[in-house]
């Protein structure tokens, strides 16, 4: 029996919907695949979006980013380096929206104790550092980073009070020159002067608004170079101690080993703590 002619042609149009369907879904299938590669073929390797260092820097009131570093350094434990960070590049999210709202803020938080507890780079350092590169390359990051990292060797820190808003201790707290930008120093040194625990709530408070420090300082550096460009040299000069150990130990002198710029003496000083390597050094 043949079908009637209604029958058939309500069969051709369910046909025709169908296959429409299909072939709108097979494309933009094809359309995803197709937009993914395309974003691959546009990445190239060790390329970024804008190209590099894209981002203008803004001025800040390190006044008004104090705070911020404090609050930054107890958000969800983040510690030093994400309130360094965020007092500077989180700061300018807040005041001017992209692109600076697009970067992933909680990926500072690692510096944590020197990187995860390892008593590396002081994270408020890196926090620092790691902001100044976003908008500068490497050479003229230097005089930033040797102008912040030279001032804390010497400053005597903590400064910042944060008062009756003080989270793990209220009230003043005893400042030293951390003596190293390394976290295992300053923190060893600090309790060790002050006869401090590093589990205590005095050593948390003081990393705290030490970090606040750094924010204050490493914003005075920011704005200092926007101001003064490629001009920008800073003020601070070279270590005593490394100006001797480079006498003997400098790229083409006698024993050539020597590949930093922090200051010799928290651990090289030959005192009787470090097996008095320098008993008979000339």
């Amino acid at each position: 029996m043949l079908p009637d002619r209604r029958a058939l042609l309500g069969g051709l149009g369910g046909l025709a919907i169908g296959g429409a369907v299909a072939g709108l879904t097979g494309s933009l299938a094809r359309a995803g695949t197709g937009s993914g590669a395309a974003e691959t073929q546009r990445f190239t390797r060790f390329s970024q979006q804008g190209g590099d260092f894209s981002w203008t820097p803004r001025k800040l009131d390190p006044d008004e980013c104090a705070p911020v570093a404090y609050d930054g350094f107890w958000h969800n434990l983040n510690a030093c380096g994400y309130g360094a960070f965020y007092s500077i590049v989180g700061m300018m999210a807040e005041k001017y929206g992209a692109p600076y709202d697009q970067f992933p803020f909680s990926m500072l938080a690692v510096n944590e104790g020197g990187i995860i507890g390892w008593g590396t780079i002081c994270g408020a350092l890196y926090g620092a550092a790691a902001a100044f590169a976003l908008f500068w390359n490497r050479e003229e990051c230097s005089p930033m980073v040797n102008e912040l990292f030279l001032w804390y060797e010497s400053a005597q820190l903590p400064v910042y009070d944060p008062g009756s808003a003080a989270r793990a201790f209220v009230g003043p707290l005893p400042a030293n020159a951390p003596g190293s930008v390394l976290c295992h120093v300053s923190v060893s040194k600090w309790c060790h002067d002050f006869n401090k625990k590093a589990d205590s709530n005095e050593l948390g408070e003081r990393c705290a608004r030490l970090t606040v420090d750094v924010s204050r300082k490493a914003i005075e550096i920011l704005n200092a170079k926007i101001a003064q460009g490629k001009a920008y040299k800073g003020a601070f000069s070279v270590q005593a101690a490394v100006v001797q150990c480079a006498v003997c130990h400098a790229a083409g002198k006698e024993s050539d080993i020597q590949k930093s710029k922090m200051d010799c003496t928290p651990c090289h000083s030959g005192n009787p703590h470090l097996g008095d390597k320098f008993k008979k050094h000339p």
